[in-house]
This record gives structure tokens, C-alpha cells and sequence, in this order.
């Protein structure tokens, strides 16, 4: 009887997925985070070789495409710089990478920006008010799933089936400047994978963030502060050539040297880092240095992760790791990063090398 009730239970998925799946093809490009906690969890380490998967989120007001900034750029009218206004509002780009600059104090914009996280179906597990700084917890994209439809008539049923696999998160950064603010928001993802030949058992692996959710996040953001839906589509289609950054030796010391003053590469070494999972615990603008720590693998996990395998780092109990990266402006559009320890001395360990390359692929 248990035996039937569970090939019954299968039969009713399989004819329901197979009658409905016109529907959910054409709404398969929805952003639909979809919360099922009600507060915010604890801080999970970098490497998340273990995490729960009933973390969930949803975006509520309307249907919302991940690519929606995509078809503002094929009917938008060609823009031809980096930078676009609408009123105190504009959106910059370099290569991958794009950020809001506006005409308003980070202490006006904290609020309104964190009510677009709730309002979106996010839980905050971080707020950072004096650093700027505020960060949602993991998520799953249910979008990817069998849509509403299906998930309305079984409820709970299709939910402890079917799983995406792949978890999100995103960081919010605030940074003041002398006529306003920036925000930044930052996407990293985990992937799902068998860990041996059976496939019986997974681990979670960091997949590359995605700059496509990053771009629809702050679209979605400039709506929320008095954009209009059309008017943010067109400035989240502007374009830019990336500059060009790489890894060089300069007086032993491995650096990136990017070819761009040093106020974009401040503003996009901050997104690099936001990227790769480096905490920022401080920042001084005027020195050009970002205080970031790295927080080791839990010790007890049968596998590290990815910064576990970076830095090769595997002793029990081992405090976190703590670096500043130091961004000098040179002559005209070049800048240098370097990586230097706790102390401010210059890093001539081998983590120096796996920094400074990280740092310069991400800016790729």
C-alpha cells in the first residue's frame, strides 16, 4: 500500500508537469525568491559545503524577469556612454560591473533601501548601518521549478520534490561621496554537486556570480527610489568597454595594475571583493585601503570549500585570516592594487598571488 501510494503520488506530478508545461515555459525566466523562515538565520561560513534548502525568497509585485534589462536595451534608443541621468539618478558601467550614483546622503537611503530588500521577500542576516553594508541571506530561485499553477494545486507536495540546486545571496553597499552616494549590489551563488561516483551524496560549490542579477536588483532599486519601469530599463541598457586589468611583479610583489583612474577602480575593486566573498570590515577611501578578513572553512566538513582550497587552509580553530588591499592611483588613468597583512606590510605569502589573481579576474 506504501509502495502504491508512492508511484500514485509520482503519476499525479508526472501528468501534471506534462499538461501544464506550456505554462511554465513561458514563465520560465521569473525571478520568485520565496522566504519560508520568518527570521533571519545565522552567518554561514564562505564555503557552504553543507547548507539547508528550505531557505527561501519571493519577489513580490508582478512578474519580474532576470533578463527584463535585456529587452530595455534591444528597444532602447542607443546611449552612448558609460553614463546615463534621470533626474538625481544614473546608473554607471565598466565591463561587467555596474553601480547607482545619486544626488542623496546615505543616511537618507539606508531605509528606503532596506525596505526594498523586505519588500522584495528578503531576510537581512547582516546590517552594517556604519559601514554601509546590509546582505540577504541564501536563496533559492523557485522560478526555476514548475510554475505557480502546479505548485498552487500541490502545494507542499511539489516543494519537498523538486529543488533548483542552486542558492543566491546579495550584498548592498552604500559608500559616500562628496555629492551623494553609491550603492553597489553584489550577487554569489552556490551550485549543488555529487561528490562521488554513485551520486548519493552533495556538497554546495561556489558557481560564478551572475551580473545579469545584479543589473535586474538595481534596476528594480531605481524604481524604488522614484525611477519609472521604462526610464530604469533604459539606463541599465547603457554600455561600456571593460578596461583592461592585469597581474604584474612589481618589486616582488605581485599587483593588478588596471588602466583606469584611481575613483573607478576604488569603486570597482570594492565590487570585486563584494563578489568573492571577502568580508569588508572597514574601508579608508583617502588611504585607498579596504579591510577585508577571510573566514576559514568549518573544520569539522568532510570537504573544503572554495576559499578553503585557495588558501589551503585546513587547521582546526584557526582565526580568520585578515588582509588590506591597497588601491594607489598612478599617473593619468592607472591605478595599482596590491595586498598587504594585518600589519601593513606588504603580503609576500602565496596568498598574495591567489588575491591580486582573483581580484583581476573579476574585473575582467
Amino acid at each position: 500500500m506504501k509502495n502504491l501510494s508512492h508511484i500514485s503520488r509520482a503519476a499525479l506530478l508526472a501528468t501534471l508537469v506534462v499538461s501544464l508545461a506550456a505554462c511554465s515555459v513561458l514563465e520560465s525566466d521569473k525571478i520568485d525568491y520565496k522566504s519560508a523562515g520568518k527570521a533571519p538565520t545565522l552567518e554561514v561560513p564562505p564555503d557552504l559545503s553543507q547548507l539547508s534548502r528550505e531557505n527561501r525568497y519571493a519577489v513580490p509585485g508582478g512578474a519580474v524577469t532576470a533578463n527584463a534589462y535585456q529587452a530595455g536595451a534591444a528597444n532602447a534608443p542607443g546611449i552612448p556612454t558609460a553614463v546615463a541621468n534621470i533626474g538625481d539618478v544614473r546608473m554607471e558601467r565598466s565591463g561587467t560591473q555596474r553601480w547607482i550614483v545619486i544626488n542623496r546622503s546615505p543616511d537618507q537611503l539606508w531605509d528606503p533601501v532596506k525596505d526594498f530588500w523586505q519588500e522584495s521577500g528578503f531576510l537581512l542576516t547582516t546590517e552594517q548601518r556604519n559601514l554601509g553594508i546590509m546582505e540577504t541571506d541564501w536563496a533559492e530561485n523557485r522560478a526555476k521549478l514548475p510554475q505557480d499553477i502546479i505548485r498552487g494545486t500541490l502545494g507542499k507536495l511539489v516543494d519537498s520534490v523538486y529543488s533548483t540546486g542552486e542558492l543566491d545571496r546579495f550584498r548592498t553597499r552604500l559608500e559616500r561621496t562628496p555629492t551623494g552616494t553609491e550603492i553597489f549590489i553584489s550577487h554569489r551563488g552556490m551550485q549543488e554537486v555529487y561528490n562521488n561516483s554513485r551520486q548519493d551524496q552533495t556538497v554546495w560549490q561556489p558557481r560564478p556570480s551572475d551580473p545579469e542579477l545584479e543589473t535586474e536588483f538595481l534596476r528594480r532599486l531605481m524604481v524604488k527610489l522614484g525611477v519609472t519601469q521604462e526610464q530604469s530599463k533604459i539606463l541599465a541598457a547603457t554600455t561600456a568597454p571593460s578596461k583592461t586589468a592585469t597581474v604584474a611583479n612589481v618589486g616582488g610583489q605581485p599587483v593588478v595594475q588596471i588602466s583606469e583612474g584611481f575613483d573607478r577602480a576604488w569603486r570597482r575593486v570594492g565590487l570585486a571583493l563584494d563578489r568573492t566573498g571577502f568580508t569588508v570590515e572597514d574601508r579608508d577611501r583617502s588611504a585607498g585601503i579596504y579591510y577585508v578578513r577571510y573566514v576559514t572553512p568549518n573544520p569539522d566538513k568532510k570537504e573544503p570549500g572554495f576559499f578553503g582550497k585557495l588558501f589551503g587552509s585546513s587547521e582546526k580553530n584557526e582565526a580568520p585570516i585578515k588582509f588590506r588591499i591597497l588601491v594607489k592611483g598612478g599617473q593619468g588613468e592607472s591605478t595599482t592594487v596590491s595586498v598587504l597583512n594585518a600589519n601593513g606590510a606588504p603580503e609576500t605569502s602565496a596568498n598574495a598571488q591567489r588575491i591580486v589573481q582573483v581580484i583581476a579576474d573579476d574585473l575582467k
